[in-house]
C-alpha cells in the first residue's frame, strides 16, 4: 500500500498556509495558526482521528479570524485529497456520536469526492474566549468542500460552546479515522460506479 501523505501550501494577499498530512499516522501534532481556541481543536483533530499533523497558518488576524480559519479549511481539505490517492479499499461512510460533558454531537461522513455540508448546530451563546463560533462551520464547509466530503454534523443537545465545537472536532476525527481505514474486504473502490 502506498504512503497516504501530502503537503499542500496556500498563499493569498490575507494567509500563507503549509500543511503537512499523513492519514496512517499516530496522531502526533504540531499546529500553529495563531488563533489558540483553533489551535486546540486542530490538535484534538489529529490526536482522536489518528492522523499526523504539521500546519503551520500567518493571516490578518489583525482583521478578523475569518481568514485564517476559511483557509486552514481550505488547505487542509486538499492535502486530506491528495493524502486518500484513488480511495481505494477504504471504508468510505463512517458516523460518530461523541459525548462531551454535558453536550453530545453526531458527525456522519461519506468519503464521495462529492462534497456537502449539513451543519446543524444552533448555540445561544455564539463565543469562546474571544473565538466566533460561526467560523466552525465556515471551517467545515472549506474542508468538506475541498476534501471531497459529503459531513452532516448535528447538536443532539448540548450548551456550553466549548464543549459542542469540541464534540464537533472530534466527532468529525473518528467518524474520519474509520472512513479512511482500509477493508482488507474490500477490493478497489467503494462504488459500483467505477470511481469516487
Amino acid at each position: 500500500m502506498r504512503e497516504r501523505r501530502s503537503a499542500k501550501e496556500r498563499k493569498t494577499r490575507e494567509t500563507e498556509i503549509r500543511v503537512e498530512l499523513d492519514l496512517d499516522g499516530r496522531g502526533t501534532y504540531e499546529v500553529s495558526t495563531g488563533v489558540a481556541f483553533f489551535d486546540h481543536m486542530l490538535e484534538s483533530f489529529a490526536k482522536h482521528a489518528l492522523f499526523d499533523l504539521r500546519l503551520a497558518a500567518k493571516g490578518d488576524l489583525a482583521v478578523d479570524a475569518h481568514h485564517t480559519v476559511e483557509d486552514v479549511g481550505i488547505a487542509l481539505g486538499e492535502a486530506f485529497r491528495a493524502a486518500l490517492g484513488s480511495a481505494e479499499g477504504i471504508r468510505r461512510y463512517a458516523s460518530f456520536v461523541l459525548p462531551m460533558a454535558e453536550s453530545k454531537v453526531e458527525v456522519a461522513v461519506d468519503v464521495s469526492n462529492r462534497p456537502y455540508l449539513v451543519y446543524r448546530v444552533d448555540l445561544a451563546n455564539d463565543r469562546i474566549g474571544g473565538f466566533d463560533v460561526s467560523l466552525v462551520e465556515d471551517f467545515l464547509y472549506a474542508f468538506s468542500q475541498n476534501a471531497g466530503l459529503d459531513l452532516h454534523v448535528e447538536l443532539r443537545y448540548g450548551k456550553s460552546p466549548h464543549h459542542v465545537i469540541e464534540a464537533v472536532f472530534k466527532g468529525l476525527a473518528r467518524a474520519l479515522r474509520e472512513a479512511v481505514e482500509i477493508d482488507p474486504r474490500v477490493e478497489g473502490l467503494p462504488s459500483v460506479k467505477g470511481a469516487l
